[in-house]
């Protein structure tokens, strides 16, 4: 199988629901293989390291994704997205990002612990009510996905009564991340975008009348104070990118850790005696089941490598996250799930100048849950078949039925 079949059944529902096989298949044929015209699939750790890292290696952005696809301004989605730090390069990546920076910063993040042990806590509570009757509680619905929307919205300042219309919301969304989205979920994808700019655009114009301590506020005060820095449009794009990319990863994250606890007992336990470190353990997951499986980046300058291989100008390069974190050139038996690792660095969280903005809120919010969690219910167990979502770059949990004990 080569680098193009290997990635046409990446694509497969089968493909999706394990790509970890596929992985090793395409990883036997080197770090980095072609799998088509001007295209080059990288699946080393090193490789996907460096060019997430060589700025000669951009995003695909508006400017770009206009020449390929005619119908690209013709998607809400697609250009909303566009128009954010996601798909920018210099220099109005570096410009909107170091605005964002500054108002979405470490101290901030560090500061909302105790409301992140809070609100962990407040959803505890609720699902021991639910499974009070000793029925299953659905881990997804009831802490995974609320937790970190509800996080982010209180960051943003996005009211209580609104937090509950997002989560479907951001799925619709992003499935144009996907490789392949059909025009179902495109049409879908254009809706929610539609909904999110209108409610952000509502949301904007009140904090800019009567400011609070938010980052919606923040944003709004550095726009109106600055606007060649931040454009209305852009404004908008990146509220909407912050709402989204605040909890859909972690949501996937947090699944994927308490599936992984449940199938090593002996990593739950140590976890429960306190002997396992909740950071260590959320670095682990991050490395064994990413919940961003791969991104890609377009040579735009001359000379570039990629894992020793010659990277054309204009040569498309798909990175597999999940496989690069497998890669037994950096891991000792990678594909044992071992939390007790030092130095794990996944790349879960990309790299360079998109290394993601809320990976140190995404950790704190999962160590304090992982901690949480089996304190509050030391007997948890699955109470059910977890149901996969059928995606390949957010990799997570639909349902992940659970007994309270």
């Amino acid at each position: 199988m080569d680098g193009a079949s290997i990635v046409e059944q990446l694509m497969t529902p089968e493909g999706r629901a394990d790509p970890y096989p596929l992985y090793e298949l395409a990883r036997g044929l080197g770090p980095v293989v072609p799998c088509g015209p001007d295209l080059l699939l990288a699946t080393g750790y090193g490789a996907c390291h460096q060019v997430l890292r060589t700025p000669g290696f951009l995003v695909a952005d508006a400017g770009m994704r206009e020449q390929w696809e005619p119908d690209f301004a013709d998607h809400p989605a697609k250009l909303l997205l566009s128009r954010s730090i996601l798909e920018s390069n210099a220099p109005g990546h570096a410009r909107m990002r170091s605005l964002i920076a500054s108002v979405f910063t470490a101290r901030r993040v560090a500061a909302l612990e105790p409301a992140v042990t809070a609100a962990v806590h407040v959803l505890l509570d609720e699902m021991a009510a639910q499974g009070a009757g000793g029925g299953p509680v659905d881990f997804m619905d009831g802490f995974a996905h609320r937790l970190p929307v509800g996080v982010i919205c209180e960051l943003l300042g996005v009211p209580p009564e609104d937090r509950y219309r997002f989560r479907g919301l951001a799925a619709d969304l992003t499935a144009t991340l996907e490789l392949i989205a059909d025009e179902s979920e495109l049409a879908a994808a254009d809706a929610a975008a539609d909904e999110l700019a209108g409610y952000f655009t509502a949301l904007a114009a009140r904090r800019r009348a009567r400011p609070e301590d938010d980052l919606v506020s923040a944003l709004v005060q550095v726009a109106a104070a600055e606007p060649g820095r931040l454009s209305g449009q852009e404004l908008l794009a990146n509220l909407v990118l912050l709402l989204v990319a605040g909890f859909e990863t972690t949501t996937g994250l947090l699944g994927n850790a308490l599936a992984l606890l449940f199938e090593h007992p002996g990593a739950a336990a140590a976890l429960r005696a306190g002997t396992l470190s909740p950071a260590g353990l959320t670095d682990e997951v991050l490395r064994y089941d990413s919940p961003v499986q791969l991104t890609s980046r377009i040579a735009l300058a001359d000379g570039l490598t990629a894992g020793g291989v010659p990277v054309p100008r204009g040569t498309g390069v798909l990175l597999l996250l999940g496989a690069a974190n497998r890669d037994p050139e950096r891991y000792a038996d990678p594909a044992r799930f071992d939390p007790g690792r030092r130095d794990s660095q996944p790349l879960s969280f990309g790299g360079g100048p998109h290394y993601c903005l809320g990976a140190q809120l995404a950790r704190l919010e999962a160590a304090v849950a992982l901690a949480a969690l089996p304190a509050r219910f030391p007997a948890l167990a699955p109470a059910g078949r977890p149901e996969r979502r059928d995606r390949l770059v957010l990799r997570g949990y639909a349902t992940l039925p659970v007994a309270l004990g």
